[in-house]
């Protein structure tokens, strides 16, 4: 059993950096939902009065932090610098250690106004809790580094909303990360010229969050970057490999440990389409698919800016221009990974993702059920032949690719023993089994379509087994 170990260590570094803040009271308490998985990971195995007390309420959590913080920060969205935002509907709400002594967050979203709400009603709606939920359970499944969705209740209130029937029910929403250290806090304290600021995020960020720093000789700051630049890297081609669409990766959208969180307006790709946007006010296509990698070395960018202060400009620059070769090197490994064959780490592994990718968008295949026919490359032949998908494999487009797999050794192929791999399709996450399994929700209270999804996941991630199952979950774990 892992123990609880509290160590609310971004409170102490002070008001500089957080306010603190009081919830809102909420006048409904309806369990909606509960991660026992990484409640038993952290040590907070919870009756439901503790759940209530400590995650509807905020009362603090033992030896915590005496009470929620809001975080300070700027942030470019849409690339345009917005210096007017902060948690507006959020707190860090504690932070403990895990049972390898990592340090994690609890931060909340609709969890009531703070100063930097400004018209915000500082409000979630449940359906925007409900897709937190499937992001993160369907991202953990495909093994992306993401934060995890740790409880969410029903909070009774009615809310007004411009992009959805309203009024529409509410919900608070708590989850489980490494940090939420985001680019934009070193950027609001650039933008004050704190260099006194910048210097102790630095300091906090190498010894609690990315300790491989810790080994680099010569700046801090660059050391950071150098780390930081290859998990956002790592991140960027889960994403891909995922066929996943954040939909907003504004520099307050992305943090220093290289998690992926906050999902809005995110979406699934039905199929290969490079220009696919998942938020409906993203007119430009700024963050579309095929973009993001691009979107988060801007990011990357921004952040380099703000060390500016602090770091050796060269050695900045350096660690910047080392994001081009994390990420090629990072797509193979994500992909393969995904179809389930080994890496044998020369330029046949960048054939073969390019020749599958070209398939891909050439022929509209499904995306997620290309992944799960071939699973594990040449122990799924015989699937994949027999599937729905038959006359797609058979032609001359997808020969380079089943040639590729076949030639690769499986990586674990036992996983294709799991009753998931007997089924005829796989769980697609599309925006339309997103919608169906809402729309009982809110026209009868009728949950089974969701229950049945997150039990498809569930499912889903223990056949592929990843490796994202683990707290800490890093891709160079090698899990």
């Amino acid at each position: 059993m892992t123990q609880y170990r509290p160590d609310p260590r971004f409170a102490a570094l002070g008001d500089e950096f957080s306010t603190p803040v009081e919830p809102a009271a909420f006048p409904m308490d309806r369990p909606v939902f509960w991660n026992g998985r990484w409640a038993a990971a952290v040590g907070l195995e919870l009756d439901e009065a503790g759940r209530k007390a400590h995650f509807h309420r905020f009362e603090p959590l033992p030896d915590n932090q005496s009470g929620p913080r809001a975080i300070k920060y700027h942030g470019h969205q849409f690339r345009v610098y917005n210096p007017e935002i902060g948690d507006g509907r959020g707190f860090l709400f504690g932070q403990l250690r895990d049972g390898e002594g990592r340090l994690l967050d609890l931060g909340t979203k609709g969890s009531g106004q703070t100063p930097f709400s400004r018209t915000g009603d500082g409000r979630l709606t449940l359906k925007g809790a409900v897709r937190e939920i499937l992001a993160a359970e369907m991202l953990e499944a495909l093994g992306v580094y993401t934060s995890k969705i740790f409880s969410v209740f029903e909070t009774g209130e009615q809310l007004h909303r411009g992009d959805e029937p309203s009024p529409t029910r509410s919900a608070v929403m708590t989850r489980l990360q490494h940090s939420h250290l985001r680019f934009g806090v070193f950027q609001r304290h650039a933008y004050f010229e704190r260099a006194d600021l910048i210097e102790q995020l630095v300091d906090y960020a190498i010894e609690h969050l990315v300790t491989e720093a810790q080994q680099a000789e010569g700046d801090k700051a660059a050391a950071l970057l150098n780390a930081v630049a290859k998990r956002s890297a790592d991140l960027a081609a889960q994403w891909m490999a995922a066929g996943f669409v954040h939909g907003v990766l504004n520099t307050d959208n992305l943090v220093v440990t290289g998690e992926s969180f906050d999902y809005g307006p995110w979406r699934f790709l039905p199929a290969l389409e490079p220009g696919f946007t998942a938020a409906y006010f993203d007119h430009q296509g700024l963050y579309a698919y095929a973009r993001q990698p691009e979107s988060v070395f801007w990011a990357l960018q921004q952040l380099a800016g703000a060390l500016t202060l602090v770091g050796d400009r060269d050695g900045l620059i350096e660690a910047l221009s080392t994001y081009p070769d994390h990420y090629k090197l990072a797509m193979r490994e994500a992909f393969l990974r995904r179809l389930g064959v080994q890496l044998l780490g020369d330029d046949s592994d960048g054939a073969l993702v390019k020749a599958f990718l070209d398939f891909m968008e050439e022929s509209q295949a499904p995306w997620e059920a290309v992944f799960f026919d071939w699973f594990c490359g040449a122990a799924s032949e015989a699937r994949a032949d027999a599937s729905p998908r038959a006359a797609l494999y058979a032609s001359e487009d997808f020969k380079p690719v089943r040639e590729a797999l076949l030639a690769r050794t499986p990586d674990r192929p036992e996983r294709l023993e799991h009753a998931y791999f007997q089924r005829a399709e796989p769980l697609h996450m599309t925006i339309e089994r997103v919608e169906g399994l809402w729309a009982p929700i809110a026209d009868a209270d009728d949950w089974s379509l969701y229950d049945q999804t997150l039990a498809d996941i569930a499912q889903a991630r223990a056949a592929y087994d990843l490796g994202a199952g683990r707290v800490g979950f890093l891709p160079e774990d090698g899990a």
